[in-house]
């Protein structure tokens, strides 16, 4: 028995606190960063309309537990002011400069924004603030950042090894998202009926491409993409943690969350969503991927240098 407690312990530890390259994480923090600011772009054009207090919602709602800056300065020039600094902070984010403050500002701006008006998101949204409050609990700098070039200029392409644990609660985040969801679509009949995702992509106002009517007047089709999509949720949430089966249940996803922003407006929904997947690329491959990245980067450069000198 205690052989057996000192190996479940064993694979406990190296699951949390073996130490990885932090390429992987240096992945997320860019996809990421990329992602958060086309969110925070995104909400330019409609500031004042969904977070002033002359917009669709006055003051924000009053709930227990719930706060954000913009509960203490409800004001247009508060919502500017709040908005640059995320989008400041974004982009920080994504070169990883001053990368623990800029995660940090940007979840509290996130944060802020979605409690000022929580109806105009969606669970793609709340996944972005998830994940940047994951990051700055990360060293999410410590690999291909500006903060790595400022402090080991002279090994900027290395990828210190770090605890698991921050790549670890982004992949658990994102299993666990899909047991929420799958769970909760099971207690609605036209999702165990199989004809969820044909009343969806029949929604005019939420079209992005939409499906032609030859196949979505076919029950077997619509039944086929209802329980694909569930079968695809729960496959992702579970055989994900199956090193073999890993890369087929990530592809499944992949096509699936690419095929719903194509036909569906779902904002930064699967943007998002994608960017948790990257905390699955394996470190070493995370590893050579960066390195092929940067030889072919050194290469170009060689080559305009040489051309420059010969004009």
């Amino acid at each position: 028995m205690s052989g057996r407690l000192g190996a479940a312990w064993g694979t406990w530890t190296r699951f949390w606190f073996e130490p990885v390259s932090t390429s992987t994480l240096a992945l997320v923090r860019v996809g990421f960063g990329l992602v958060l600011t086309g969110w925070t772009l995104s909400l330019a054009a409609d500031l004042r309309a969904f977070f002033g207090p002359g917009g669709s919602l006055a003051a924000p709602p009053s709930a227990p537990w719930r706060w954000g800056l913009l509960h203490v300065a409800n004001t247009d020039a508060a919502v500017v002011a709040l908005w640059t600094l995320l989008l400041v902070s974004a982009v920080a984010l994504t070169g990883g400069a001053g990368t623990r403050v800029a995660a940090v500002v940007a979840w509290v701006a996130v944060l802020s924004l979605q409690r000022r008006n929580p109806y105009v998101f969606n669970s793609g949204d709340v996944l972005v603030r998830q994940l940047s409050f994951l990051l700055a609990l990360a060293p999410a700098g410590a690999a291909l950042s500006v903060d790595r070039f400022v402090r080991h200029r002279d090994r900027f392409l290395d990828h210190p090894r770090r605890a698991a644990w921050p790549v670890r609660l982004i992949q658990l985040n994102l299993a666990f998202g899909y047991v929420v969801s799958v769970s909760a679509k099971l207690s609605g009949e036209t999702w165990t009926g199989g004809t969820a995702v044909g009343y969806v992509l029949r929604i005019g106002d939420l079209q992005r491409f939409a499906v032609p009517d030859l196949l979505l007047d076919q029950p077997v089709v619509v039944t086929l993409l209802t329980w694909g999509a569930l079968a695809t949720e729960l496959a992702v949430a579970v055989l994900v943690w199956n090193r073999r089966l890993r890369p087929v249940v990530l592809l499944l996803g992949a096509v699936m969350h690419v095929a719903i922003d194509l036909t569906i407006e779902v904002g930064f929904f699967s943007y998002a969503v994608l960017v948790s997947y990257l905390a699955f690329v394996p470190p070493e491959a995370a590893d050579r991927a960066i390195a092929w990245v940067s030889d072919r980067f050194r290469r170009s450069a060689t080559s305009v240098r040489a051309a420059t000198d010969c004009t």
